[in-house]
């Protein structure tokens, strides 16, 4: 299970890389066209909705990796049992919000479907394409953060340490 779980965050991971490139690709469309003076509509629809695939996309991968940021002062003066109940509680939090997040994100993804709404630019996208993205990282995100919740309810969550913030 740890296995896929592992691949699941690289994937989206790998999938947010693609994602800014996506905007790479939109923006120099976008600048080619105006040197070359033809039209590349819609560019700058899909280089938002590729940003927006990115951000989602990353959030596992990074939250796996230990670089979300977090404010550990209170949890730093803690040791023991004291430390464990506010990192069990803090996780669970977590699921129950980032929960909330994949649930409305995949009804508006449904929403959108259902309602055959479509972007307001000229590129006329159906809007449930560009919010798969971000329903997909959502999903991502909170099964990450239910593994975290389960591995620390076990005793075999070791959280990943940014060195980088431990530099005064």
């Amino acid at each position: 299970m740890r296995k896929l779980l592992d691949g699941l965050y690289a994937s989206c991971g790998w999938l947010a890389g693609l994602s800014m490139i996506g905007v790479l690709a939109m923006v120099l469309l976008t600048i080619v066209s105006r040197l070359f003076g033809f039209a590349a509509p819609g560019t700058d629809s899909y280089a938002g909705y590729a940003m927006a695939g990115a951000g989602f996309l990353a959030l596992a991968s990074t939250l796996k990796k230990g670089e979300h940021i977090r404010v550990t002062l209170v949890l730093g003066m803690l040791k023991g049992r004291a430390h464990r109940g506010l990192e069990i509680t803090a996780l669970a939090a977590a699921v129950l919000l980032s929960g909330f997040l994949a649930w409305f994100s995949l009804r508006l993804v449904w929403q959108s479907w259902e309602l055959e709404d479509l972007s307001v630019g000229i590129d006329a996208t159906p809007l449930w394409i560009p919010q798969l993205s971000m329903a997909l990282g959502c999903v991502v995100f909170c099964i990450a953060f239910v593994d975290e919740f389960i591995s620390e309810l076990l005793g075999h969550r070791v959280p990943v340490q940014n060195k980088e913030a431990h530099h005064e």
